[in-house]
């Protein structure tokens, strides 16, 4: 069996191009449902915030799930590679430090999908913010405290 269950179908040699918006989803290791509480999934939150203020990326919706987060971000300086990654670190660190757990965090790499035509935005982040709903954590998006968008 492979190390890393379907690492291996990750694209390698990505681009990012500055300016494009991409739909970013990550997994939690073994799907374990860290985020089911809300004060772990804020410290997620809280670096999807630094890269959003620190202008490598402009965040236009995520929603941190369990076990998951969706993120639709558009890149304006750096590689999308090492922004994902780098969140991805400090948030394992964040959350270690927080549980007292320790080691990895995140299932290797991540998916992304590049929004081709800015129509697509709109749509992306409705789906992204209706994932709550759909997974049948509440009833409205409203009561779910670990999303967000621009267009709100």
């Amino acid at each position: 069996m492979h190390p890393r269950p379907n690492s291996h179908r990750l694209r390698r040699g990505r681009y990012s191009e500055h300016g494009r918006a991409y739909l970013v989803t990550a997994v939690i290791h073994q799907r374990r449902p860290v985020f089911a509480n809300w004060r772990v999934g804020r410290l997620l939150v809280a670096e999807f915030k630094r890269v959003h203020d620190s202008g490598q990326v402009n965040s236009l919706a995520w929603v941190v799930m369990p076990d998951h987060f969706h993120w639709l971000l558009q890149m304006v300086d750096g590689q999308l590679s090492s922004v994902i990654g780098a969140t991805k670190a400090r948030c394992t660190r964040s959350v270690n430090s927080t549980t007292g757990a320790c080691g990895s965090l995140w299932q290797s790499g991540f998916h992304d999908r590049a929004i081709r035509d800015n129509e697509e935005l709109l749509p992306s982040a409705r789906y992204i913010v209706a994932n709550p709903l759909r997974a049948g954590l509440v009833e409205r998006i409203g009561d779910y405290p670990l999303w967000d968008a621009e267009w709100l």
